[in-house]
């Protein structure tokens, strides 16, 4: 890990490499300079041993890396030799990443020297509490059975297990209080870098094809994040729709590379990496 002053703050998301096109597109990324910093906001592949490699690589070209687990990282995958289920499988990635320099939601925040800098580097694990409700529906529970009546339910369902926790929501308010009292002891005179897999705020999620689907996209109690934590940028994925929206002045920038079938039609954002800081870089 270095902190030189002078490189750039990349970001990316949404890898999969459980398809072989992906993996060769992560066998191609290299930093412009050897200072420079990457951000992995979550869904490198669904099996360990696949987030095992593409941390490895990464750790071994960039200065630092930051990662935040997707959901897809948290399934408990019928493939996968690791067995282990929710907040288990969670801190077992933890300390993957951990034995290979690289820094996760419960690390030290580092501060970004860099151009901008310093800057707070916040790594988040949220998880979703299923409050963005798609239009007309009132409750979760009636956004549910919506969902599986446009047959739009998410996999997380199905193998992404909360275990200790009763479920996915329950876990999603324990992080939600831990986060925040890691953030609220933050230097008040530094801007943040918010780094989450799922956005912060709901208004992206309103252009997804199937409106069901924002259930498993975030929580309305990180609405007001980016202004109550001074954040120059906040960086997300998910989505698989990169791009950058303003809320409040702050650019959220959804940083996913997404599955072959959806950026070999529209190919691949360009740059795949994008600068994170300063505020002026690659949109």
């Amino acid at each position: 890990m270095s902190h030189v002053p002078g490189g750039r703050l990349f970001a990316v998301s949404d890898l999969h490499v459980a398809y072989e096109q992906n993996r060769a597109v992560v066998r191609d990324l290299r930093p412009r300079d050897p200072s420079d910093w990457l951000i992995v906001a979550g869904d490198i592949g669904e099996l360990a041993s696949d987030v095992e490699w593409v941390l490895r690589l990464l750790a071994e070209r960039f200065a630092t890396v930051v990662w935040v687990p997707g959901n897809h990282e948290l399934w408990t995958h019928p493939d996968d030799p690791v067995t282990l289920r929710g907040e288990a499988r969670y801190r077992s990635l933890v300390e993957l990443c951990r034995s290979l320099g690289v820094l996760t939601p419960e690390d030290s925040y580092a501060q970004w020297p860099g151009p901008d800098g310093p800057v707070v580097i916040a790594p988040l694990f949220l998880l979703y509490d299923y409050s963005f409700l798609p239009p007309g529906a009132t409750a979760a529970a009636d956004a549910l059975a919506r969902a599986e009546r446009a047959g739009v339910v998410a996999t997380d369902e199905f193998l992404l297990h909360s275990d200790p926790y009763p479920d996915r929501a329950a876990w999603c308010r324990a992080r939600l209080a831990y986060t925040r009292e890691r953030l609220d002891a933050c230097p008040p005179d530094l801007p943040s870098v918010l780094v989450n897999h799922f956005p912060l705020v709901r208004e992206p999620t309103q252009v997804l094809r199937y409106p069901e689907f924002a259930l498993w996209c975030g929580t309305t109690a990180t609405h007001d994040w980016h202004r109550r934590y001074r954040a120059a940028t906040v960086v997300y994925g998910h989505l698989h729709i990169p791009r950058t929206t303003w809320h409040d002045g702050v650019p959220h920038r959804e940083v996913s590379l997404g599955y072959p079938r959806e950026w070999q039609a529209r190919g691949i954002p360009d740059p795949l990496l994008r600068e994170i800081l300063p505020r002026r870089g690659t949109p």
